[in-house]
């Protein structure tokens, strides 16, 4: 089986080498936890690896993504003057306002197959190995009711499985129910799943990484430590000389 490494710091061996080629993986939390980094890690890791990557944007504007993101030293807009990314602006049909972006929707409203066809578009023209989308609850908010939230979720993992890429998609631990998606259907819908829990106390802060779920992968049941440094995620092992 092909592995694709993520590239994030103590990550990957504890899944035997990187995500199974061609899968989709659930990064899970509550607010604040690391998702979105976590996902554009591994987009911009794949790219040092020529594994080109698209990013598509449900919750953030891309120039604030972009902006964001040279905080850890990740020049976005270089990579994708090279093809090595694409960000495509899903926001935009929300506001109503005409976008610069290359990949956009258009303000006539949210339409699911005129979203998945620039996803496809953006795919091709790149020839895009790695994907990820931010975040499933944002795409359930252009839909009233829940059976067409989990088609929606179900039609665009199963695209892209058809195209061969590796995604990654972000999503919400809901409070009330304790499921590690939003909707009760992603996290079984996905081939693994990720999730990312955070702590505050005080001046004190505790990050962990619990892999709760990876098919065809012999994988660490762990609780790990996690931080996020300047130079994005770092994932600890549980026997590490660490301190939280």
């Amino acid at each position: 089986m092909n592995r694709v490494k993520t590239g994030i710091s103590g990550f990957d061996k504890l899944i035997e080498g990187g995500f199974p080629e061609g899968r989709s993986f659930l990064i899970s939390g509550g607010t604040g936890t690391g998702k979105t980094i976590f996902a554009m890690q591994f987009l911009l890791n794949g790219a040092e690896l020529n594994e080109p990557g698209i990013y598509l944007t449900l919750d953030e504007r891309p120039d604030l993504i972009r902006e964001d993101m040279l905080r850890f030293g990740w020049n976005i807009r270089k990579l994708e003057d090279n093809n090595l990314v694409k960000i495509i602006d899903g926001t935009i049909s929300k506001i109503g306002i005409p976008s610069d972006e290359e990949f956009s929707l258009p303000m006539t409203g949210f339409d699911l197959d005129k979203l998945l066809l620039e996803l496809m578009k953006a795919i091709k023209k790149i020839k895009a190995k790695r994907v990820v989308i931010d975040s499933i609850p944002a795409l359930g908010m252009n839909f009233e009711k829940q059976h067409d939230i989990r088609k929606a979720i179900l039609k665009t993992v199963y695209l892209l499985s058809r195209a061969g890429v590796t995604t990654v998609l972000t999503t919400e631990i809901d409070p009330e129910s304790k499921q590690l998606g939003k909707y009760g259907v992603e996290e079984f819908v996905a081939d693994g799943v990720i999730v990312l829990h955070y702590m505050g106390m005080g001046t004190q802060s505790n990050r962990t990484l619990h892999i709760r779920k990876m098919r065809a992968t012999k994988h660490s049941e762990d609780l790990h430590p996690m931080e996020i440094s300047e130079n994005g995620i770092k994932v600890h092992s549980i026997d590490e000389d660490y301190n939280i």
